[in-house]
């Protein structure tokens, strides 16, 4: 399976502490970073596994940590979004099936190797909805399907858990969406939008797994560092 990893952005909202070092760095432990432990627990439950890290903010750093994966870098990392990032690795996305995850993930062991590392048919994405209040990336849902996604929803199911998953048509049909967007200028928005118009211009079907009985976080405040040492541990 394809996996694509996106650890392009400034994380800004954990500014100081990364205005001179990527949260994707961040030390968990003697051994791993945040990517560092992505990277080997997807190499731990899929042994033929192909990893793509897009990288932007200070790159090279997280370059140098990481063996034995392909990494796409996206120079315009400061002015664009996440949509840009996946469509400078877009080629990759020509896969059986594609997993694409946002590098600030954190998840157990249990919840890569039961749903990270599982195959779907058509697009899965995950959400938490155990989550109803200060959510970030939120999702409203119906009969197993996603009807929208979105920063700005006030009464959701469940928070997005920074995970998309494809098989080859559905891919496909992504990439279509996304090659549109760019070419009207929508390099700044989140890629998830993109299927968010398909599901409204198209009646694309976004399927979505509650992983509420798993642990996960993504790292996006003090607290969550927090919280990410403490899945990491156990």
């Amino acid at each position: 399976m394809m996996y694509i990893i996106l650890a392009a952005g400034k994380g800004t909202r954990l500014q100081p502490l990364t205005i001179h070092y990527p949260k994707t760095l961040y030390r968990l432990d003697d051994e791993d970073t945040v990517i560092q432990r992505m990277v080997k627990l997807i190499r731990k439950h899929d042994q033929e596994a192909e990893i793509v890290v897009v990288t932007g903010f200070l790159h090279r750093r997280i370059e140098e940590g990481i063996q034995g994966v392909t990494f796409v870098y996206n120079p315009f990392f400061a002015v664009t979004n996440s949509i840009a990032s996946l469509w400078f690795a877009r080629d990759y996305l020509d896969r059986d099936q594609v997993t694409i995850i946002n590098g600030d993930v954190i998840m157990s062991d249990q919840l890569v190797k039961e749903v990270l590392c599982s195959r779907v048919q058509g697009a899965v994405a995950l959400y938490d909805s155990s989550v109803k209040k200060n959510g970030d990336y939120n999702v409203s849902t119906m009969d197993d399907r996603v009807v929208v996604m979105s920063k700005q929803l006030e009464i959701y199911d469940g928070e997005y858990a920074g995970v998309v998953k494809m098989d080859h048509p559905a891919a496909v049909a992504f990439r279509r969406a996304m090659d549109e967007a760019i070419e009207y200028g929508l390099y700044d928005q989140w890629y998830e939008d993109v299927l968010v118009q398909m599901i409204f211009s198209d009646n694309f079907v976004l399927h979505c797994i509650d992983i509420r009985d798993y642990e996960w976080i993504e790292v996006d405040s003090v607290r969550d560092l927090v919280v990410a040492k403490k899945i990491s541990k156990r």
